[in-house]
């Protein structure tokens, strides 16, 4: 049974899913798109790839986002069919024990889990840049602007915009429902009136570095190598996480067994159209050259919105562009924070991580503990980064692809084999719950293992640490402290492990429509 009490309550009894004292149906179709396209952050993931993605593949970086959706997609109708069966806000880490029992199902998890306390570091680093660049185009301050590049003042804005964001977030979604539905809005308007101005300009014809649109940008067989492919894939799979939140508040949601999943496949049309438009647009602009506002500009490539929004925009609606930056990493800090609470909770439910992760607030109904957990966690993973590596950002990014696709592939093998007695029955189980969950699993696992090889490489991050690629550091000693905690606790708490509070057979929790 779940817990209605700020106080973590017992698992739930083997054979039942517990109410975990979530507040149901408080979510419809619009909330959950707005929170899925909000998690993803779309500003921020375009101003944060744009660049790395054209150094690794030129030209052809259109191509390797149109590629990166097709796995997102792919997977998408593994989570669609899973959260049919079993509704839980588990998610990934819920149905993949269902699938493979409670160490596997552990790992997946954990990679959810430590995904997301990256990205929301990133997205708490990138919008302190650009808070301090607004506020120097409003001021017109170049000391102003600076801020964000002191070290002190930096840190400090980045600690108190996750504080602020852990605070928003403890107080649940329905609280600030319409602050999310604004700055979705204001991002994609803003994104939409940047491709529009950018592609004017370009045509016009008057730029020195604007080249002239391509269908081959659209073909991803034409990048030159492999291990290209694969390194700008991984970038543009990063560009869609997120819309698996969608899913994670299914325990919330009007509908929860097919609310979530119509919700996802939404929010993946509209990030897959917008980044396109974007990508083509900026390209078209101002070029992949290596100097000035060119895409590969190793000076921009963290923050490639950064150089084109006076170009593009003009003074003084460059600011829009900024403002866009700050509200879409903003926005996603709050939204992105529901996975990893929704996730330690139904781990906690499950007694796969201590008790006191499964406290849920008696008035907000929302996982208080895990939520305020995964703030200290957050803020201590980016200062420590930041205090190791000069280039956190890149090398995050490129270590979060790894995590996206562990737990991702193993969530669409779990599709297959919990429902493998399933697929003989008709020609859409076969390709739903079959060969669509297989094939992307399929792709993200071999994206997963050609990085891993790839980051082996002390060129491939912002440089060496042991004689390892910085990358390949960060991405394994990650997964392996996740080994070695799961091994600790399933000494320390051995009933999960035994399989006594979570098996194939759990009943799923039935929610009224």
């Amino acid at each position: 049974m779940g817990t209605t009490g700020d106080l973590p309550g017992p698992g739930p009894a083997p054979g039942e899913a517990g109410d975990k004292g979530l507040r149901g149906n408080s979510v419809g179709l619009l909330s959950s798109v707005v929170l899925g396209v909000s998690t993803v952050a779309p500003v921020y993931c375009l101003t944060a790839t744009l660049g790395p993605t054209v150094t690794a593949v030129g030209v052809r970086m259109p191509a390797v986002f149109l590629a990166g959706f097709l796995p997102m997609l792919l997977v998408a109708f593994a989570y669609k069919e899973l959260n049919k069966a079993f509704p839980d806000c588990g998610t990934s880490f819920t149905w993949t024990v269902k699938a493979f029992g409670p160490r596997i199902g552990w790992m997946a998890g954990w990679g959810l889990t430590v995904a997301t306390i990256i990205v929301l570091s990133n997205l708490a680093g990138v919008a302190t840049d650009f808070l301090y660049l607004m506020l120097g185009e409003m001021t017109g301050s170049d000391t102003v602007a600076g801020l964000g590049d002191n070290t002190a003042v930096h840190l400090l804005t980045v600690v108190a915009l996750i504080a602020g964001a852990t605070a928003m977030s403890y107080r649940g979604m329905t609280a600030t429902k319409w602050f999310q539905y604004s700055l979705v809005g204001l991002q994609l308007a803003v994104l939409l009136l940047f491709a529009g101005i950018a592609t004017g300009k370009a045509a016009a014809g008057d730029l020195p570095h604007s080249v002239g649109f391509s269908p081959g940008w659209l073909n991803p067989l034409e990048v030159g190598s492999f291990s290209a492919f694969t390194a700008g894939l991984s970038l543009s799979i990063f560009m869609y996480w997120g819309w698996d939140t969608c899913l994670t508040m299914n325990e919330e949601t009007l509908g929860s067994a097919k609310t979530p999943g119509r919700a996802a496949m939404i929010s993946m049309v509209t990030l897959v159209t917008s980044y396109l438009l974007v990508a083509v647009a900026a390209q078209m602009f101002a070029g992949v050259g290596t100097t000035g506002t060119g895409l590969g500009n190793p000076e921009t490539a963290d923050n490639v919105f950064a150089a084109l929004a006076r170009p593009v925009l003009g003074t003084p609606w460059s600011i829009l562009l900024f403002l866009a930056v700050v509200a879409s990493a903003a926005a996603s800090l709050q939204t992105t924070f529901i996975p990893v609470a929704r996730t330690l909770l139904a781990m906690s439910a499950y007694k796969a991580v201590p008790p006191r992760f499964g406290s849920v607030h008696p008035k907000h109904r929302t996982p208080g503990y895990a939520t305020v957990a995964a703030g200290v966690a957050t803020a201590g993973f980016y200062v420590g980064m930041t205090l190791i590596s000069d280039h956190v950002v890149e090398d995050t990014i490129k270590a979060l692809g790894l995590m996206i696709c562990f737990y991702y592939a193993l969530t669409a093998f779990a599709c297959v084999w919990y429902f493998r007695r399933e697929l003989r029955r008709s020609a859409r189980d076969l390709l739903l719950k079959g060969l669509a969950p297989l094939l992307g699993g399929l792709l993200l696992a071999g994206v997963f293992l050609k990085t891993l090889t790839d980051a082996w490489d002390t060129g491939y991050g912002g440089g060496a640490v042991l004689g390892m690629g910085s990358v390949f550091v960060i991405g394994v000693g990650i997964l392996l402290l996740g080994a070695v905690l799961m091994v600790w606790y399933g000494v320390y708490r051995p009933e999960f492990f035994r399989g006594e509070t979570l098996r194939k057979d759990t009943p799923a929790l039935v929610v009224e429509d």
